[in-house]
């Protein structure tokens, strides 16, 4: 029995290790092999996606925070904090975001706008889509970053990298099919079990409302909190907009979840 159970702990280790990989592999540009391209290191992976997150949070919030310490200014410290999380996706989710956009946009059929998003060249939904949503990023840390300092800044950096890839844990739930055969989300769709996605959302909204709390008392942990379920509230309404359009979701659709549910934490948190 003693063995078995030492078997069995040794078998979770390695998938837990298999799974960090996988998630820092496939959401980060990080130089993470990943050593694991099947079904159960991708449950892990998506369980550990908000890890991955909150890397690329602490790196947008250490450079953001660096050059409004070094007197550049709230503008070029909010640019940097929207800049880094693309450069550390390679721009995958942006590029996500944009074909998705072309893909709802379309008004084709599902197998039509799935090809849509499969070419290489990005439409006019596409590109206003990408507008907007950096606009409004930089717009809001700015916000953050000018009217509250660099604590909050700093913090909203780190909270909106952590909840984009929340929203990928929620959107590789069981209930939730891949619209194609191959891909990413053929890979992850369907691989998390519902209670340990929402175990992994508990515990980043006692995080966030930690961090809130530190930074500005019961009201600032209750911004966090919210900010945080507005943006996956604000995530899942796409994915299902996305999932009742295409037959389920793509890579590109889990893109354009993370930036949906980042760009909405970050409007949240300049509200009050």
């Amino acid at each position: 029995m003693r063995a078995v159970t030492l078997s069995r702990t040794r078998k979770g280790a390695r998938t837990s290790v298999d799974g960090i990989r996988f998630a820092f592999g496939t959401l980060t540009a990080l130089p993470v092999r990943v050593t694991r391209w099947d079904r159960e290191a991708a449950r892990a992976g998506m369980l550990w996606a908000p890890l991955a997150g909150l890397v690329v949070g602490l790196a947008a919030a250490a450079a953001g925070g660096l050059l409004w310490l070094l007197g550049a200014g709230p503008l070029l410290a909010a640019v940097a904090s929207a800049a880094v999380p693309a450069v550390l996706t390679r721009g995958l989710h942006l590029d996500g975001l944009a074909d998705t956009a072309d893909g709802l946009g379309s008004g084709k059929p599902a197998e039509d706008a799935l090809r849509i998003m499969k070419q290489s060249d990005i439409g006019p939904f596409g590109v206003v889509t990408l507008l907007f949503v950096l606009f409004a990023q930089v717009a809001a840390v700015h916000a953050l970053y000018a009217a509250e300092g660099w604590a909050y800044g700093t913090a909203g950096a780190v909270l909106t990298g952590t909840v984009a890839r929340l929203a990928l844990t929620l959107a590789s739930r069981t209930a939730v099919p891949a619209a194609r055969p191959e891909g990413l989300g053929a890979v992850v769709a369907g691989t998390v079990p519902i209670g340990a996605a929402l175990a992994v959302t508990v515990l980043v909204l006692v995080a966030a409302a930690g961090a809130g709390g530190a930074l500005g008392g019961p009201y600032g942990a209750l911004r966090h909190v919210l900010a945080v379920a507005v943006a996956l509230g604000a995530a899942q309404l796409l994915l299902g907009r996305c999932v009742r359009r295409f037959g389920g979701v793509t890579g590109d659709v889990f893109g354009a979840v993370a930036e949906t549910a980042a760009t909405t934490a970050l409007v949240v948190l300049t509200f009050g």
